[in-house]
């Protein structure tokens, strides 16, 4: 029963890489990136609203409230940069980049704590680093630092190692959150929570499609993306209720190769082999960096 938390994690992580094809699927059809993200987050409010009735109400314990509040702002700005990546580079180039969360929540305490990095996970740190060169491996022909180059210029890329560092306190909040309460009582609530946060956003920023387009088509382009989304958050939580949450992340990750996969057969992205290679070393240091921080 233990062990139960794998296979539930890995069904959070296709559900997040399908979302994500999805999503992009949307956002190629010239949709506003801010509407996206507010109408998969829309659609989901009814299911999330009948998750919080048939949930018995917690004791809310000292904490949740400031984990809460804390993480909001954070998660925000990470669903803003996750969108902004999504639009605007390839799938195979910027989903890797959320391998680095884990190495955040092993690299923050060691400057802010001086708390030591063992040997495994220093290795998995270079692994995750390897990995990220070979995904832009093509350009070596360039010169030796072409690769990392390639990645700099690569304004989706940049925005998801935010979301990367973001994630990495928002995941050690969540865990929070739940412990303070109950998973099921935050994967109901806290995405209508987040949605509440993005409404004044959305709307302003997605105004003059909403004008000139309606909101009929943008609906039919989120339904999907936001079903699985919501299997994502519901999954999530729940392996997070089940697990440590670096183990947790660890595995979640492994939606970084189901991105690639997808963006190679939906969007007939180039270099399947070297990305899945990148993608396969970013997974492997990832695995090395969990180890690291037992």
């Amino acid at each position: 029963m233990h062990m139960l938390w794998v296979p539930v994690t890995i069904l959070c992580a296709l559900s997040l890489a399908t979302s994500d094809a999805l999503t992009k699927k949307a956002l190629a059809a010239r949709h506003n990136e801010y509407l996206i993200a507010w109408v998969r987050l829309l659609l989901m409010l009814p299911f999330l609203a009948i998750l919080l009735l048939a949930v018995p109400m917690p004791e809310l314990r000292p904490g949740f409230f400031r984990a809460i509040l804390t993480a909001l702002p954070l998660e925000l700005l990470a669903l803003i940069l996750y969108f902004k990546a999504l639009k605007i580079s390839p799938l195979g180039l910027t989903v890797p980049f959320l391998a680095l969360t884990p190495v955040f929540l092993m690299v923050v305490p060691f400057f802010l704590l001086g708390e030591r990095i063992s040997f495994t996970g220093g290795a998995g740190i270079v692994l995750i680093a390897a990995g990220s060169y070979t995904l832009n491996l093509h350009s070596r022909s360039a010169g030796l630092l072409a690769p990392l180059r390639s990645i700099l210029r690569e304004r989706g890329a940049l925005c998801m190692l935010g979301v990367a560092a973001l994630y990495s306190f928002t995941a050690t909040l969540g865990k929070k959150a739940i412990t303070c309460s109950s998973p099921l009582f935050f994967a109901g609530l806290y995405p209508i929570l987040l949605f509440l946060c993005l409404t004044p956003i959305a709307l302003w920023k997605g105004r003059h499609e909403l004008r000139q387009q309606g909101g009929a088509g943008l609906l039919r382009a989120t339904l999907l993306p936001a079903l699985f989304s919501l299997g994502e958050t519901i999954s999530g939580v729940i392996a997070l209720s089940l697990t440590n949450v670096a183990y947790m992340i660890a595995v979640k990750r492994l939606s970084l190769l189901f991105g690639i996969v997808y963006g190679h057969f939906l969007f007939r992205e180039e270099g399947l082999g070297e990305r899945l290679a990148g993608g396969g070393l970013m997974v492997a240091g990832v695995v090395l960096v969990v180890l690291g921080g037992r």
